[in-house]
């Protein structure tokens, strides 16, 4: 899963389409548990009661300053200066350990790409084209785009893109691949249901799934925190 970006709504829904699946092994997390929604904290400490690995995301460093906020737009780093404000001594101390990359089996996690792990967009072919020299894996799993995508890449090094749907599954083979499996806080691909992937060692499938949750509630709570409200009506589109 990735940019859970504070949402505790978004990913308590998320956990609990998990458990209802029978349960996982170990979360992946590609990074931004922070930035953006009203409960900080409590997102980290909820990840913190799993067995995870988590990778660092922009928002993540932005929240401890080790990246200047004047990159993000206006919306993002007032909440990223909120966030900074919310976290305890604890918050501060897990987000500044996270690594930039992990490697778990066949898979690199990364947050932007691998390349330039916490702030490239990996969007097109041809971005993903130049970042297969930049992994040794077969396989590498992204966020930051909040877009659920697989890009796959033939030997030769040509890549194509395909968008992920509710319930699709993605064979692992072959062939080199990238998968995003969307954000869990804030979507963007136009659905505004939560999105993370499971990825079945048996089968060597990574199945996307979609998961409704209480967007009002959450935009409830980042009203009352005087979050931007382009942060807070976003929600409610996926965008």
């Amino acid at each position: 899963m990735a940019d859970i970006h504070s949402n505790l709504t978004a990913f308590q829904a998320v956990l609990g389409d998990v458990t209802a699946r029978g349960g996982v092994a170990e979360v992946w997390c590609l990074g931004d548990v922070v930035g953006y929604g009203p409960d900080p904290g409590q997102c980290i400490e909820l990840l913190g009661q799993y067995e995870h690995v988590c990778v660092a995301g922009n928002h993540d460093w932005a929240a401890i300053s080790k990246l200047d906020t004047a990159y993000f737009n206006p919306a993002a780093a007032a909440a990223c200066h909120w966030t900074a404000r919310q976290l305890t001594d604890e918050d501060r101390d897990y987000l500044e350990n996270l690594p930039l990359t992990i490697k778990k089996g066949d898979f690199t996690l990364v947050h932007g790409s691998p390349r330039e792990p916490i702030w490239e967009y990996l969007l097109t072919v041809g971005e993903a084209e130049e970042n297969l020299a930049h992994f040794k894996t077969k396989f590498c799993l992204v966020g930051h785009s909040h877009v659920p995508i697989v890009f796959q890449c033939s030997e030769s090094g040509k890549c194509s893109l395909s968008p992920l749907s509710d319930g699709e599954e993605v064979a692992l083979g072959e062939a080199r691949l990238f998968i995003n499996p969307g954000g869990v806080g804030q979507p963007r691909d136009g659905d505004p249901r939560a999105s993370y992937a499971i990825y079945d060692e048996e089968t060597r499938k990574v199945t996307l799934h979609r998961v409704p949750y209480d967007i009002k509630a959450t935009q409830k709570k980042m009203i009352k925190q005087g979050l931007p409200m382009p942060l807070v009506t976003r929600l409610s589109y996926g965008m």
